[in-house]
């Protein structure tokens, strides 16, 4: 099943909540979410803390030299990771705190805290929130992103994202973005494909009335 044909049921779904919806929609296209299944949820966390608060550039390159510490050309082990030395990784872009989340995240794979792919999948969503928030540095949002990018998880909406409530109110002409906790509650109408309804907001555009009007 090729990507948009793969979300055609969700885009009907949203499609018909209300006009709004529809005019979005048919202004960004087919849903072309792209999650990256074959990542361990280890390496996808790892990542998910490279690149925060980066553009996606600055977090590429850091990715890109956190790989040269891998022993085989790949991602590098927990191991390796929390044998590298703090030098090492501040030459690859870590900041000290960034340093001390990724190095908590290997000793968790170690260790079981953080899961492997296989049993992250038997677990539910709120069921990995509440693990892995534990890991100190570890937030909400970053959960989430890992159910959405690297788990498939069809039905999470981020509400603290900025982009995502700053997309509500856009496509609603608010005066101000909804709260998460008002968001969370008006996003239970898009379940279950709320994974994708966070996708087209994303990309709302936030000139609304020179749009989609």
């Amino acid at each position: 099943m090729n990507t948009t044909s793969r979300y055609e049921a969700s885009t009907a779904f949203l499609r018909a909540v209300d006009a709004d919806w529809a005019r979005l929609i048919d202004h960004v296209g087919p849903c072309r979410h792209d999650p990256k299944a074959a990542r361990e949820p280890y390496e996808a966390l790892v990542r998910a803390i490279a690149y925060q608060q980066l553009t996606a550039k600055a977090g590429d390159a850091i990715i890109g030299r956190l790989k040269a510490i891998a022993t085989d050309d790949g991602f590098p082990r927990p191991e390796a990771l929390l044998a590298a030395d703090v030098e090492t990784l501040r030459a690859c872009g870590f900041s000290a705190a960034k340093i001390a989340t990724i190095k908590a995240i290997a000793d968790g794979a170690l260790s079981g805290l953080v899961p492997s792919r296989e049993t992250a999948d038997g677990l539910g969503d709120e069921a990995l929130v509440d693990r892995l928030i534990t890991i100190k540095g570890i937030g909400r949002w970053t959960v989430e992103m890992l159910l959405m990018y690297s788990l498939e998880r069809m039905d999470v909406l981020p509400v603290d994202d900025f982009g995502v409530r700053e997309g509500y109110r856009a496509l609603k002409s608010l005066p101000h973005q909804p709260s998460p906790r008002l968001l969370r509650e008006i996003g239970k109408a898009w379940a279950p494909h709320r994974t994708v309804a966070s996708w087209y907001l994303w990309r709302m555009p936030r000139e609304r009335g020179n749009v989609l009007a």
